[in-house]
């Protein structure tokens, strides 16, 4: 991997982190149209680079999250099924799920699917949840149980997340501003979880690749997050299921067929 290819992939990261199209798979993706063969550094590379737009919601959120005793409580008890579900299959999804275009291109096809007919069928509560402190702890968990289907690459962790926030009768915005924070430990965990694994058996060139990743995916997703926030209070998901369905079939075409 070069270091063009480091931002190239950590820029696909910051845009893609927070929207409902799946950063990951848009990684994979990328990857496999750059030619980058898909070795366990590259596939820790992608994972680890996802912390640094994680990282903008901290610079972005601080004054809530430092205050936020009971948001916490929350984005605690969502976390949960990841956590275990991402602990047990970890060798799994790394070996398998990871680097797979294929898995990636149906969870893409299939994804943006499911979130048009959400928004075509969905019909919001009267009293809907306008704040994430007001999130139950049952729809909590609730939430946390949808994205624990995103370790399928593709499915995308914030489409999953915010599905499951409308669901559960959160604001459309509600839903999104959870999906920032349960993004927090999510990948924080899957993070160290992996340098773990790895042993931290990374070459100088290797590091240096993680960092310029890091750094770039963090400034961009500052840029995003913002787009975003605008984005949803007028607007609704559709477009970006019609990406995502678009997307799969060409690249499918494209570089799989």
């Amino acid at each position: 991997m070069s270091i063009l290819d480091a931002i190239i992939l950590a820029i696909v990261e910051g845009i893609t982190e927070f929207l409902p199209v799946s950063s990951t798979g848009h990684l994979i993706l990328t990857s496999n149209a750059l030619g980058i063969y898909p070795t366990d550094f590259v596939k820790s590379f992608e994972i680890i680079i996802q912390l640094g737009a994680i990282l903008a919601v901290l610079v972005l959120y601080w004054r809530t999250l430092i205050k936020g005793t009971e948001v916490w409580k929350k984005i605690f008890i969502a976390f949960i099924p990841t956590a275990v579900i991402g602990l047990t299959l970890y060798k799994f999804i790394k070996s398998f799920l990871l680097g797979n275009p294929l898995i990636t291109v149906l969870a893409l096809l299939i994804g943006g699917i499911i979130l048009i007919l959400i928004e075509n069928f969905y019909k919001p509560k009267i009293d809907q949840v306008e704040n994430v402190e007001k999130i139950s702890y049952k729809n909590a968990f609730l939430i946390g149980l949808c994205q624990s289907v995103s370790i399928i690459p593709g499915v995308s962790r914030a489409g999953a997340t915010i599905i499951g926030g409308m669901l559960t009768g959160a604001k459309r915005s509600t839903a999104v501003e959870f999906s920032f924070f349960l993004a927090l430990p999510t990948m924080f965990a899957a993070t160290a979880l992996d340098i773990r694994q790895s042993s931290l058996a990374f070459s100088q060139n290797e590091i240096f690749l993680i960092l310029t990743g890091l750094l770039t995916s963090f400034l961009v997703a500052l840029l995003v997050i913002k787009f975003f926030i605008k984005y949803v209070q007028t607007n609704s998901f559709i477009p970006f299921g019609i990406y995502r369905i678009l997307l799969a079939i060409l690249y499918y075409f494209i570089f799989l067929n």
